[in-house]
């Protein structure tokens, strides 16, 4: 018989059937026993309910089977469970199958290039599922699977269920569960359980005590499971610098358009209006055709008398419809090459660690009422390798999305207004 811990508990009550819970994360320290109340949620329900099929994922399918799989043993013995007897794992096909005809599936979850939309998980159908480090694992493979509990519910008039498990991180799951959790503002389908490392009474002495001999901020993500660790040393912008850059608009200076298209997948096109450093006005258009998005740049170019050789567009994926509707503009290509080639990867790189600058000097000004967004977004944007002697660099916009869930469209936006600095006279220069 298991005696489960208190926070173990509470993750199995919010699971149960009866509960309005459909999404559940148990996030927090190492050593609070999540992959062990994962497992042994997914075995509980393979036998309740015979015939049915859950699905335990992680980022990688090879580092699942050396470490959640195991665990997956070890619960399966505490149960009473005697392998080849009253189940059987396949390592060919990565299938758990129990006596009863239930089965579980093991899956990468990993958002590999050649599958971004998870077409491998296909018309795969699962009655519930657990995700073991989830921080791992993009909102959107989390969304799929979602998407693919159905199997059997009616059968057993169950509700969709799912686990999520993790360290405590600044990731997607810091906006959608740990944030509105703190605020109350968690929707009535999802629910968050936090954990500690000292939450586990069967853990080492010497366990502990080496979780708090680490560094601050793993210490405190892994031994308190605290998600509001400080983790600003590959942080671009200062939070303190950005939020002094919302005040009054300085009324001098040119005026200039930015724009970031929406691109496959994403719905989202943001346009900005600068009058020199401030942006003054902001418009943001959802699942517009490209016509469309052209004709409000156009219309907000006419209105306010703002120079063809003053726009800029993001040119990369759909944006370049964009650029040969509106002829003049500039096109702004991501991976272009930079004004200082020899510091920096891409041009791309180059206008965020600029407008880093021009932010730490309080040059740059936004509007108050885009406030919670500009600053969420420009936190996202992250230094790679600040410590190494290659060329800076930053995030990708596909790895953000990864791993917040979000597309920095407003940083993004406000990034490109870095080109009219760089390249003041751009003419003189090429632009490859």
């Amino acid at each position: 018989m298991i005696e489960f811990l208190p926070k173990q508990l509470e993750c199995l009550k919010a699971l149960a059937t009866d509960s309005p819970f459909e999404l559940v994360l148990f996030g927090g320290g190492a050593g609070g026993s999540k992959s062990f109340i994962g497992c042994a949620w997914q075995i509980q329900r393979r036998l309740k309910y015979k015939g049915t099929r859950g699905l335990i994922g992680r980022s990688k399918l090879d580092t699942l089977k050396k470490t959640t799989l195991k665990t997956f043993f070890e619960v399966a013995g505490m149960f009473g469970l005697v392998a080849n007897k009253h189940y059987q794992f396949n390592a060919q096909s990565n299938v758990i199958q129990f006596a009863n005809g239930s089965e579980i599936l093991l899956k990468d979850l990993f958002a590999y290039p050649s599958d971004v939309n998870f077409d491998s998980l296909g018309s795969l159908e699962v009655t519930d599922f657990y995700i073991d480090e989830c921080s791992q694992v993009s909102k959107k493979a989390v969304d799929i699977v979602r998407s693919r509990v159905r199997f059997k519910l009616n059968e057993y008039n169950l509700q969709p269920k799912g686990l999520l498990t993790c360290n405590p991180s600044k990731g997607w799951l810091y906006n959608e569960f740990f944030s509105p959790w703190t605020t109350g503002e968690l929707p009535p389908y999802m629910a968050f359980i936090q954990a500690r490392a000292i939450d586990n009474p069967h853990l080492p002495s010497s366990y502990i005590e080496t979780l708090s001999k680490l560094p601050e901020v793993d210490r405190k993500r892994l031994l308190d499971g605290d998600w509001n660790f400080d983790d600003s040393n590959d942080a671009l912008f200062n939070t303190d610098d950005v939020l002094r850059c919302f005040r009054q608009p300085d009324e001098t200076g040119e005026l200039f358009i930015t724009a970031d298209i929406a691109r496959l997948g994403k719905d989202r096109s943001v346009i900005g209006l600068w009058k020199g450093l401030s942006l003054i006005q902001v418009i943001e258009l959802r699942r517009k055709r490209i016509t469309e998005v052209a004709d409000a740049i156009k219309n907000l170019a006419n209105l306010k008398y703002v120079k063809l050789g003053n726009i800029i567009i993001d040119e990369d994926g759909v944006g370049g419809g964009v650029c040969d509707i509106i002829k003049g503009t500039r096109g702004f290509r991501n991976g272009s090459k930079a004004a200082h080639p020899e510091r920096f990867v891409n041009l791309k790189a180059e206008c965020y660690f600029k407008l880093a600058e021009f932010i730490e000097f309080g040059r740059v000004i936004f509007p108050s009422e885009y406030k919670e967004t500009i600053v969420k977004e420009l936190d996202m944007i992250r230094r790679k390798n600040p410590e190494g002697d290659s060329k800076l660099t930053v995030t990708s916009k596909d790895e953000i999305q990864r791993m917040h869930g979000l597309s920095p469209d407003y940083a993004d936006m406000i990034m490109m207004r870095m080109f009219f600095e760089l390249f003041p006279n751009y003419g003189k220069y090429s632009y490859v």
